[in-house]
């Protein structure tokens, strides 16, 4: 596994992109549409996002958001949030590995958070902050995408747009545990990249509410 100090934008260095004008004005209304919508989301989200604050600073020890490094559009490293369900420092004797569906590392009063997704909702800051998309293949930890890189050939084509909260592989597929799961989430996220547009967009937001009562999406 490499060394976090060497992975730069270079290691994730993607072809440069073919000018398309429709999906430059796509992805410029794309944009306008997670301002305007993740705005709204934050503020109406905010009493849930409070509550469960509340709840995990009163179940474990440690920082209530937890912030990770993951990789963004063209290879762009930057810092994801979610809110800390997991007992701290939960990987510092495993190292990064994939969480799982009733991870034992769940901190046991946040549990219907993970199953809810309700731990994703501070990603709303990153929307805003333009790091990542409403919609978009889910970002992957750089020394994980270090290693999918040279087992799929096309991983780094996900690096193309913005990552999102949830995405077409989020709504058709589960958790990855297998490589084999790792295969058909990349060939959700290159059909979503090559075919993306609005009735696609709105397809996958709609798709997503039914997920916040299911464990299976990650």
């Amino acid at each position: 596994m490499p060394d976090i100090a060497t992975l730069t934008i270079e290691s994730y260095a993607i072809d440069p992109p073919q000018i398309n004008v429709g999906r430059i004005v796509f992805d410029l209304t794309k944009r306008f549409i997670d301002i305007i919508l993740g705005t709204i989301a934050l503020i109406l989200l905010s009493p849930i996002i409070l509550l469960c604050a509340l709840i995990v600073r009163f179940s474990s020890q440690g920082s209530v958001i937890y912030k990770q490094l993951r990789v963004g559009k063209d290879g762009r490293l930057f810092e994801m949030y979610k809110l800390r369900t997991m007992v701290a420092d939960a990987e510092q004797s495993t190292g990064p590995v994939w969480a799982k569906a009733d991870d034992p590392r769940v901190i046991p009063a946040c549990r219907w958070m993970r199953r809810g997704h309700f731990d994703e909702l501070p990603q709303i800051i990153n929307v805003l902050k333009g790091e990542m998309s409403l919609v978009g293949p889910r970002p992957e930890r750089p020394e994980i995408s270090a290693e999918l890189k040279e087992i799929f050939p096309d991983f780094n084509k996900r690096l193309a747009v913005r990552p999102g909260i949830t995405g077409l592989a989020q709504i058709r597929n589960g958790y990855d545990e297998t490589l084999n799961g790792v295969r058909r989430k990349l060939n959700f996220d290159i059909e979503y990249i090559n075919t993306r547009g609005f009735g696609l967009e709105l397809y996958i937001l709609a798709a997503t509410l039914p997920k916040f009562n299911d464990q299976s999406a990650h």
